[in-house]
């Protein structure tokens, strides 16, 4: 049996930083980086702790400041750092820090190594899978429940009474958006893009594996357990104790299985490109043909992945969405741009897309102007050219946003505002 440190020309193949790697650190030198560049060129030389050295130093400098005032050379300066790191840790077998390594690198790293960074995540997953199948037990797959407990969803129908209980008042009471089967792209063009209508599309996720793979946790901690992912954690972004972690996948699953509705912190994964992260993940979902309507392109494709009573409060998105629903349930409220002065907006720069108004319980002395007279504003009806939504997980969900947002995963686009949810 080969050891992982017999593989690790082979696991961990750097040709980008092979042929960067003198200019990159000549740039970081201009830049300041006089002993990050020492350490690094140590590390390539075979020391590890001078590896971990320079990955603090580089982490140190993108939190330095605001996130868009990092200067890009650091990025990638962390991105080296984290393929030196990763390399030490995969020839001293521990695979899962090795992954943790070039995950980090990939979320808080610059483009210039990217391929590097995913090639090496594929080398470490191989030289894993190698490993464990010689006969050597992973005890990260020991005590994670029995059959019973593999479905992250159970198929129970809602019961509507206890939805209402949960849901803000007078939910449901307005008019529903209207669904269509297997909606044609021309039919879709003609009759809502250009209109700004929105509509339910059933009948076209069927084909897509994820329909079932990704209510199976067996699945789900196989192809991404040891991924690391960053995650927020508190009731929404608008929370003083909201805050946001880097945890494995499977943490993070543990956590959305063990949170309850009544929980004051639940942690749910929103609005990361988690497709471009995980590959395999993307193998099991398709691009509808919808997102091409109009000629945009896809501006995004990002993953929602929450326990049940997870709230984004409401807001406006700066793309037209098209959001597929993929395991279990949310609920969506939708409002007319006309009405954006009466939602009263945040004036903040980082906050002017959101709402200050609270939909469980508002204040009609703070924001008189949300109610119209006497009735709540709650009770617009879906409109044209969609300016404010909120979104309510009735059960643990999994989204995808083509465009910018969908349960368990979201897709953004410039396609229209469309939600496809399964039959």
């Amino acid at each position: 049996m080969s050891s992982p440190a017999a593989n690790i020309a082979t696991a961990i193949s750097t040709p980008t930083l092979d042929s960067e790697s003198p200019a990159l650190l000549q740039s970081i030198t201009s830049h300041g980086g006089y002993a990050f560049t020492r350490m690094a060129t140590l590390a390539a030389a075979g020391d590890q702790r001078a590896a971990e050295a320079a990955c603090e130093m580089a982490w140190e400098q993108l939190h330095s400041g605001p996130w868009h005032s990092v200067l890009p050379v650091w990025r990638d300066a962390y991105s080296m750092a984290c393929l030196h790191v990763a390399k030490f840790h995969l020839s001293n077998g521990e695979f899962r820090d090795a992954l943790r390594s070039l995950d980090m690198g990939i979320i808080m790293g610059g483009p210039l190594l990217r391929k590097d960074l995913d090639s090496a995540i594929e080398g470490v997953l191989a030289a894993k899978s190698r490993h464990y199948h010689n006969g050597v037990a992973d005890n990260d797959k020991e005590g994670h429940g029995e059959a019973g407990s593999r479905l992250l969803v159970s198929p129970q129908e809602f019961d509507k009474s206890e939805v209402l209980r949960i849901l803000p008042i007078r939910s449901l009471s307005s008019k529903i958006v209207g669904k269509r089967s297997a909606l044609s792209l021309e039919a879709f063009l003609c009759e809502y893009f250009l209109s700004g209508s929105p509509v339910i599309i059933t009948d076209c996720m069927a084909h897509w594996p994820a329909r079932t793979r990704w209510n199976d946790m067996d699945y789900l901690r196989r192809i991404a357990g040891d991924r690391t992912v960053p995650v927020e954690v508190g009731k929404n972004y608008l929370c003083s104790e909201w805050k946001q972690e880097l945890v494995t996948f499977s943490e993070f699953l543990e956590r959305v299985q063990s949170t309850g509705c009544s929980s004051k912190a639940p942690t749910y994964l929103a609005q990361h490109q988690l497709f471009d992260q995980i590959n395999d993940l993307r193998k099991d979902i398709s691009i509808p043909d919808y997102c091409c309507a109009g000629g945009g392109e896809l501006r995004s494709l990002n993953a929602w992945f929450g326990p049940a009573g997870t709230v984004t409060p409401l807001h406006h998105d700066p793309h037209h969405n098209i959001l597929a629903q993929v395991v279990g349930k949310k609920y969506v409220r939708l409002y007319s741009a006309k009405y954006s002065e009466e939602l009263y907006p945040y004036s903040e720069t980082m906050l002017n897309n959101s709402s200050q108004v609270d939909l469980d319980n508002i204040d009609e002395v703070e924001f008189p102007k949300s109610a119209i007279g006497g009735v709540p504003i709650l009770e617009v009806q879906w409109c044209l050219r969609i300016c404010k939504h909120l979104v309510f997980f009735l059960c643990l969900c999994f989204k995808i946003l083509f465009g910018r947002e969908v349960d368990f995963m979201y897709i953004k686009t410039f396609a229209g505002k469309i939600y496809v949810q399964p039959a």
